[in-house]
């Protein structure tokens, strides 16, 4: 069990938790969010529109080794939480799992700078997290913005344990074309419109109450990654010769 979520360093932040997924119908989203009711309240920001740019190689080789399920993984992202400007701040992760374990490094930056670090006409700053990024897009040769990938979250921390998080997304979408935070989040949408996608981000187990509602709402745990189902609807596109925004 881990003793802290994340720990923050000036504009840094550090992130190392178990985050799980479950897939659930906006009915079943209702009744959790009843039973959730005794022992969550909302985040600090209760609801936000994420937008993220994925960064990979030009044949896709970040996404395509996650696919595989191997021990370790990684992506790299930018985001932003709500449109941001080139001069905005924005957070750019480097996000890697481990036997089941998330590890997250988050730096804070303007737009701006975080893009011409990923091209290579700047170098990182000077931190530990500067460095693992510098690193990662150096081996990753020839990192750009991929995917734009948007949606809708609503966010719950636990009553007792601020660690324990929930987090309801809704409207998920991707593009590839537009890639910047600065725009509205349209795209082609990857869950139908009545379902949602959980989380739950914890140090430990799952609480005795999430786990027997879950038990009696029949929802399981899945392995649903969004730019894995976003990269796996290009290439059908591909095959069909057809792109459909929504």
């Amino acid at each position: 069990m881990f003793k802290k979520e994340a720990t923050p360093v000036k504009n840094q932040m550090v992130f190392q938790r178990y985050e799980i997924k479950y897939q659930m119908s906006r009915r079943q989203q209702q009744a959790i969010l009843a039973a959730m009711a005794p022992y969550v309240v909302p985040d600090e920001y209760s609801h936000s529109s994420i937008r993220n740019l994925y960064l990979d190689t030009p044949d896709f080789r970040l996404i395509r080794r996650s696919l595989e399920r191997p021990v370790y993984k990684e992506k790299l992202r930018v985001r932003s939480y709500g449109r941001a400007g080139l001069e905005a701040p924005v957070f750019v992760e480097l996000k890697k799992k481990y036997c089941s374990v998330v590890y997250k490094r988050r730096l804070t930056m303007p737009q701006r700078e975080a893009l011409d670090c990923i091209a290579g006409s700047a170098s990182w700053p000077e931190t530990q997290i500067g460095g693992e990024l510098a690193y990662t897009a150096g081996f990753y040769a020839a990192l750009r913005p991929a995917v734009f990938l948007s949606y809708e979250r609503d966010s719950y921390r636990g009553v007792e344990d601020e660690a324990f998080r929930v987090t309801f997304d809704t409207e998920i979408r991707y593009r590839q074309e537009a890639l910047t935070l600065n725009s509205d989040p349209w795209g082609i949408p990857i869950l139908p419109a009545d379902q949602v996608l959980m989380e739950v981000k914890t140090a430990g187990s799952l609480p005795l109450w999430m786990a027997r509602t879950l038990s009696e709402l029949g929802i399981f745990k899945t392995s649903f990654s969004k730019y894995g189902t976003a990269y796996q609807t290009i290439l059908l596109s591909q095959q069909r010769g057809e792109q459909k925004y929504a």
